[in-house]
């Protein structure tokens, strides 16, 4: 026992030097060097070392970031930074430079934000190109550098490669395109179009049909919250802080119906929709048609619909060989087309243009009707989507429209509309509103249109008028005269800020309750302005006012929903109608026998391409400049009001 005791110490004490050994040694300070003691040397990070490491953890985020953003979002994040940097320096310009001062430097100031605009909009691609087209349909009153630019905007990209539509086939119908187990027995690997959102191509069914395979881009779907957000930044910017112009109002109507764009079931059920309404049309059911759709191959990002053999409508040349006809020598070698015209408007990208119907196999006799029966069925299927469908197509381009002889009649010609993509339904309320303006208008009935124009919020009714069927337009009828210490005194020369501070303010004036202001005009005046550039880039050979006109007159009478007496009533007022338009007629007939007159006085003299050019269309635009002048003030750039 004894022994066991006098061990304990002895393990104590092992432990104790066992301690010791593994402790880290202490620290200890001498109260004075002059002693001996040795100040510590405690190692800190130098500023540099410090910064250096947060930047490079910076960096690193940085490149994680940039790289998530560039292959998993589609560069979604780097555009939207592109475009608030852009945005900015636009607001800044203009708050700079945009002053009384500096005056005649204001054109070069248009000049530079123009150039930006453009560059940013064809950098980001995508919705970025919709967006600007949709402003660039609106933009007859912008100034004329950005007028030239939103004009040149073609809906053109570079085609994805077929893996990745491979990809897409098998997200979406869980098979590849082609192959043992395709979709399809044939799929042509390259597309034969492609867009900012989708691209086509040409395929065949087991069942041996052709059709057109529409697959949108993956890069689209993943940029399109990000994009129409930085769409909601920027037009705040402008309306609050740059321009001081009401914008935003429009944003959310138009972001919507961008949505739905993107949306392939939608579209696919736009087709089937208005293929019902033409065949429930009988003056309309053998001179249109809407390809067949497959819903049974269609997705929200893929859809098939009938592949369809014609001459689209970009393709001129093609066009008159179809129908028998010489194109007008003003037409010829396209000669050089005035940008901020309706013509320019639907002129053919280069990717359209390319589309030539080289492979197309032309009936052996030229079709009946000429031109002028493609275009008369054309202005009469978009005044019926407006006056008694109210379901309106939003993109009447000649890429989009193909002509081809009719199946029941072969010796005639069938419009083909293609792209379903964006169509406004018009409510009852603003299709009734809308057909009373019409009717107004033409009558030069002021009291009518101007009931109409606030009930829309809307000022200026003779600018409305004006606007709306793109010819000048003077309401007399009902007008209060003005007293005669009112009348417009003669105005002085505007200096260029003068004349773009009194165009704000009578923009102002146009739009002056935003908020009762029907958002489906913005679209119904695209579909309007593109039908005409499609008319005049013809030679204006039907008069487009009038069967607008008319259609919309007699869509209120040929409704069976209305009783008796009341579709009596408006069958008057068709009647009256009709005789008022009959002055319309003869302006017309004015304009065509004139330009007749100039195309025999050039051929016998052998001029080739005279002073005048186009036809009633192009009188039209000579009007409207000159009522712009005298109600803005302002000189509006040659063919600004065209469409």
């Amino acid at each position: 026992m004894s022994s066991l005791f006098s061990r304990a110490p002895a393990s104590r004490q092992c432990r104790s030097y066992l301690l010791q050994q593994f402790r880290p040694p202490k620290r200890t300070y001498s109260s004075s060097r002059d002693a001996g003691g040795v100040p510590p040397t405690v190692q800190r990070p130098t500023r540099f070392s410090k910064y250096s490491r947060r930047l490079g953890y910076l960096a690193l985020g940085g490149g994680a970031l940039y790289a998530w953003d560039r292959y998993y979002n589609a560069s979604a994040i780097r555009r939207n930074l592109r475009t608030l940097q852009t945005c900015a320096m636009i607001t800044i310009d203009y708050k700079l430079n945009f002053t009384p001062g500096k005056s005649e430097q204001i054109p070069e100031l248009h000049e530079r934000v123009a150039e930006r605009m453009y560059n940013l909009l064809t950098s980001n691609g995508g919705l970025y190109i919709k967006i600007g087209q949709a402003i660039g349909a609106n933009a007859a009153m912008l100034p004329k550098p950005m007028q030239v630019k939103f004009a040149s905007l073609f809906d053109d990209a570079p085609q994805i490669p077929y893996s990745v539509v491979r990809d897409v086939f098998i997200k979406e119908l869980g098979r590849p395109p082609s192959g043992p187990d395709g979709v399809f027995e044939i799929f042509e690997e390259t597309a034969v179009a492609s867009a900012s959102i989708a691209q086509v191509h040409k395929a065949k069914t087991w069942d041996g049909e052709w059709v057109a395979v529409k697959v949108q881009k993956p890069d689209v779907g993943v940029q399109m919250e990000w994009d129409l957000g930085a769409y909601r930044a920027v037009m705040w910017m402008f309306e609050n802080w740059a321009f001081d112009l009401p914008v935003y109002f429009i944003v959310d109507f138009v972001s919507e119906h961008l949505r739905q764009e993107l949306d392939f079931i939608n579209e696919a059920n736009n087709a089937m929709q208005t293929a019902e309404f033409v065949r429930n049309e009988p003056s309309l059911r053998d001179r249109v048609h809407i390809p067949k759709v497959y819903p049974e191959y269609s997705t929200a990002k893929v859809m098939v619909a009938e592949w369809i053999e014609g001459v689209r409508l970009s393709d001129k040349a093609g066009i008159y060989k179809l129908m028998g006809e010489h194109e007008p020598h003003y037409n010829v070698n396209n000669l050089e087309l005035n940008p901020m015209s309706a013509t320019a408007m639907v002129a053919p990208s280069p990717q359209d243009a390319a589309l030539v119907s080289t492979g197309y196999a032309f009936p052996e006799k030229p079709l009946k009707g000429g031109v002028k029966a493609i275009m008369q069925t054309m202005v009469e299927l978009f005044s019926a989507q407006m006056f008694s469908w109210g379901w309106v197509h939003c993109d009447p381009h000649p890429g989009n429209i193909i002509v081809r002889p009719s199946p029941s009649n072969p010796t005639r010609p069938q419009l083909v509309l293609i792209d379903h993509g964006l169509y406004v339904r018009v409510p009852e309320d603003f299709k009734r509103q809308w057909v009373q303006l019409w009717r107004g208008m033409l009558a030069g009935d002021y009291k009518a249109v101007e009931e109409i124009t606030k009930q829309w919020g809307m000022g200026l009714p003779d600018l409305v008028a004006s606007f709306t069927l793109m010819k000048p337009t003077f309401l007399k009828r009902g007008r209060k005269p003005r007293p005669v210490d009112q009348l417009e005194k003669p105005r002085k020369q505007l200096s260029q800020y003068e004349m773009s501070v009194l165009m704000k303010r009578k923009l102002k004036e146009f739009l002056s309750d935003t908020d009762r202001m029907p958002k489906v005009l913005i679209f119904l005046i695209r579909n309007m302005r593109m039908v005409q550039g499609n008319n005049q880039s013809f030679g204006s050979p039907v008069n487009r006012i009038k069967i607008t006109g008319d259609w919309a007159s007699r869509s209120l009478f040929a409704r069976r929903d209305l009783p008796l007496g009341m579709r009596v009533r408006e069958w008057w007022h068709h009647v009256v109608f009709r005789m008022i338009m009959f002055s319309l007629d003869l302006a017309f007939w004015r304009s065509n026998f004139v330009r007749w007159v100039y195309e025999v006085r050039d051929w016998v003299l052998g001029k080739e391409g005279g002073v005048r050019k186009g036809g009633f269309e192009e009188d039209l635009e000579r009007q409207m400049r000159l009522m712009a002048k005298d109600t803005l003030g302002v000189e509006v750039g040659e063919q600004a009001f065209s469409g």
